[in-house]
């Protein structure tokens, strides 16, 4: 019976092969400790010397990191294992030997395991980062589904600014200019006004100049958008949402959370509804804590962000920041005209902004107004305009970053090991 790793609990006491890669070894006289993986997880064998031939046993004795075999035994609960099982192994067959691996138990350079990434996923803390990447992917799918939103996929190849920057990518569309996405929402409200709700999943890219381990050149972006929601109601699915990815990471991601030593009850304290403060209060709490250079209409930086969320147990919205540092199609204030209905959530832990949200303009001649503000002209961004000719109607999204949400919920450093490939300042191979 040949099985996975992950599949190893139920079949204990029975005899198995599983196809794996010695991800390292031990051995001690009689005995030889083998430690295997195959993709869905690792596990330990142990190679008794007087439990099989010689010949097989010195095989094992012999085997080099990274070397594929298919190895066959019996499965044995071990409640000393953090997976809980082991196979007492009675043969075993090499597939291909490997030489000379380059990723060695020993501690390597961040540079070498980056120009190695290919061969670097395979270690343990990278595999496991990956499994909690896909179990938020897996949560986001959840989500949505449960909630009644529609999966619609945005085109990667536009025409225009999302965000009226010109830190975006740009290309030849035949005898046209492009560029590579920088955020789907445009389109994702066109969706919703077609669809209701709707949440698209997909790469987005950004021209900024940034070496911080906050930034990613090629990221991933969760980007919800929904028909007949203001902004208070936005609010409360972001919290939702956000509340029930922890709960998905903490249920099913056990293993690999230990792998990562993540020191989980900080994920367990935290609960909705989340605390907010204005912009103005975020400004008067940082001149608090002594930064004294920090101004009204002022954007956050990375440290004001961390000040900001270590005064707080839970991710702490901001909300209604000044209308000159936000995107042109924002919702004013109804009270002020100098702010807009928008919030970022800032997570805990020096882990920055994971979410960026806000109503958006319905009113045709108060966004025709911002579009002569902001020179938005021709027929790129002439269809938005179009959406408030046509049944236009209060409208919300927000934009939920991928990985930095992994960063957090992992507890990473660097937001370089978040993505199985990721594209830096200074690196677009392997």
């Amino acid at each position: 019976m040949k099985i996975t790793i992950s599949q190893a609990p139920d079949y204990n006491e029975k005899e198995v092969t599983i196809g794996a890669w010695l991800a390292n070894k031990r051995s001690s006289g009689k005995i030889a400790f083998l430690q295997l993986r195959d993709g869905t997880g690792f596990m330990q064998a142990v190679v008794a010397k007087n439990d099989i031939e010689e010949e097989v046993f010195q095989t094992a004795k012999n085997l080099t990191q990274e070397t594929s075999i298919y190895i066959t035994g019996k499965i044995v609960e071990d409640k000393r294992s953090a997976f809980g099982y082991e196979m007492h192994v009675t043969n075993l067959e090499v597939i291909h030997e490997a030489e000379d691996y380059p990723i060695t138990p020993k501690e390597h350079g961040t540079e070498f395991l980056m120009d190695h990434r290919h061969l670097w996923l395979r270690s343990k803390k990278q595999h496991a980062i990956m499994k909690v990447r896909n179990e938020i992917i897996r949560a986001t799918y959840e989500f949505f589904n449960n909630q009644g939103f529609v999966k619609v996929d945005p085109p990667i190849l536009t025409a225009s600014s999302a965000e009226g920057t010109t830190e975006l990518f740009h290309t030849k569309y035949f005898d046209e200019e492009a560029y590579l996405s920088q955020s789907g929402q445009l389109y994702m409200e066109a969706a919703a006004m077609a669809l209701g709700k709707v949440f698209s999943f997909g790469p987005t890219f950004r021209a900024e100049k940034s070496k911080t381990r906050r930034h990613l050149i090629e990221f991933w972006m969760i980007e919800p958008e929904m028909a007949f929601i203001e902004h208070e109601e936005s609010l409360v699915i972001q919290e939702n949402y956000v509340m029930f990815l922890i709960q998905s990471v903490l249920k099913n991601c056990k293993l690999e959370l230990d792998v990562l030593e993540r020191d989980i009850s900080k994920l367990e304290k935290i609960q909705a509804p989340f605390p907010r403060i204005t912009y103005d209060e975020a400004i008067e709490l940082l001149k608090e804590k002594g930064f004294d250079d920090i101004e009204w209409g002022d954007d956050f930086g990375a440290p004001h962000e961390t000040a900001i969320a270590d005064s707080f147990d839970n991710p702490v919205f901001i909300v209604n920041y000044p209308k000159d540092i936000k995107a042109f199609y924002m919702q004013p204030h109804p009270d002020r005209d100098d702010v807009v209905l928008c919030a970022d959530l800032i997570a805990p832990e020096g882990y920055g902004e994971v979410i960026g949200g806000s109503e958006r303009i319905h009113d045709y001649d108060l966004m025709k107004q911002r579009y002569e503000e902001h020179g938005l002209t021709g027929p790129a961004y002439e269809w938005y305009l179009e959406l408030r000719k046509y049944g236009s109607i209060p409208h919300s999204g927000f934009g939920l970053g991928l990985e930095r949400t992994v960063a957090w919920l992992t507890g990473v450093e660097h937001i370089r090991e978040t993505i199985p490939f990721p594209r830096l300042l200074n690196r677009l191979h392997p």
